[in-house]
């Protein structure tokens, strides 16, 4: 039974991923975050990139939330008729 499900799964016509290419993108994915990046050893099992990984978009959002904060002050106090204002809102066109 469970070759016929392999066998089925195989003719789906859904390419499969080798794992060639999942070890490459967890290599791609471990340079890109720098917590991983910076370390001395180069071993780092996949768990750990993906954790890491989504530590790092996690981190990312509080920053981009933080900053969307800051803005939305920072547009509130100023005149809406200044030239700080009109560069902030040309930004963001």
């Amino acid at each position: 039974m469970s070759s016929r499900r392999s066998r089925s799964r195989q003719s789906s016509g859904v390419p499969r991923i080798t794992d060639e290419q999942i070890n490459d993108l967890v290599s791609k994915l471990q340079q890109l975050i720098p917590e991983i990046r910076n370390r001395r050893s180069d071993k780092v099992s996949a768990s750990n990139v993906l954790e890491e990984t989504c530590n790092y978009i996690r981190s990312l959002h509080r920053e981009i939330n933080d900053l969307s904060d800051r803005l939305s002050e920072l547009l509130a106090s100023t005149d809406s008729n200044s030239a700080q204002a009109a560069i902030i809102r040309s930004l963001f066109m």
